[in-house]
């Protein structure tokens, strides 16, 4: 599939990170196999799909290889490093690089159940061991 860059990639609209739900959930896939998962339920054609797999593409966060007549697409970069560049992202903007001061903004909008309590406590014991 080609080498993973844990660099943290260009920034990914919400339209293209549905795509790469879709690709991280089954690849290599081609455009229409995409479609499939994310067409229907977000009221979108084939067409669309191929510009934003052309972005994602030119974003270097998809690589691309020919399969006879069509394209199979995959992604270059992992979830969870996607996922902890945009934590990260979203803490320094928001909240000074202090991810403390986020769940206390958290705890404070009664956004946390008991279950996210919980946890939150066993992560942070598991931490400190």
């Amino acid at each position: 599939m080609g080498r993973r860059d844990t660099a943290q990639p260009e920034r990914i609209s919400e339209a293209e990170h549905a795509v790469m739900e879709a690709l991280w959930n089954h690849s290599p896939a081609t455009a229409a196999e995409v479609c499939e998962e994310v067409c229907k339920a977000r009221g979108w054609s084939l067409a669309t799909v191929k510009t934003l797999l052309s972005r994602l593409v030119t974003k270097n966060v998809v690589v691309t290889e020919p399969d006879g007549r069509r394209f199979l697409y995959s992604p270059s970069i992992a979830r969870s490093d996607y996922v902890g560049g945009e934590s990260r992202r979203l803490v320094d903007r928001l909240f000074g690089g202090r991810a403390a001061s986020l769940v206390a903004h958290l705890a404070e909008q009664e956004a946390l159940s008991d279950e996210d309590l919980n946890e939150i406590e066993n992560l942070l014991k598991e931490l400190r061991k």
